[in-house]
């Protein structure tokens, strides 16, 4: 199960929600909004709301930051983000998430991106635990 912290699951974001993501202020992202460089519609209440899959093409197309490795942090860091990419093929998917700066990219199976429902634009959270998995056959 996805846990979003109250972002809608219509993949719709509120101003704040985007710039949390961007991670820079609401009135940036007002600023983007208003250069045309974010796409926004409207909610029933008049609020303007930030396509998910808008700020995933968006944030995909800004310039990577090549940032030195955290390494203050725990072996089980959380990144909070948007899906800017899925590859699926019959049992293995590829998905992307762009956590600020950070281009995280995680191999999982098909069957848990179709539960997840993930897709451009969908808000996830990336937990990283371990860099490598060691697959051994059993003794005879």
């Amino acid at each position: 199960m996805c846990i979003c912290y109250g972002w809608s699951v219509a993949n719709r974001l509120r101003i704040g929600q985007a710039a949390e993501l961007l991670r820079v202020s609401p009135d940036t992202v007002r600023r983007l909004v208003d250069g045309g460089q974010i796409k926004t519609v409207r909610s029933a209440g008049g609020q303007r709301q930030i396509d998910g899959a808008a700020l995933a093409a968006y944030m995909a197309a800004q310039p990577r930051a090549d940032l030195p490795p955290v390494v203050t942090e725990s072996a089980r860091n959380k990144f909070s983000g948007i899906v800017t990419r899925v590859i699926k093929d019959a049992v293995a998917a590829q998905v992307e998430i762009q956590a600020g700066p950070y281009r995280i990219v995680s191999l999982i199976t098909r069957e848990s991106v179709d539960e997840l429902g993930l897709k451009p634009g969908v808000v996830a959270v990336a937990s990283v635990k371990a860099t490598n998995v060691v697959i051994e056959l059993p003794r005879s």
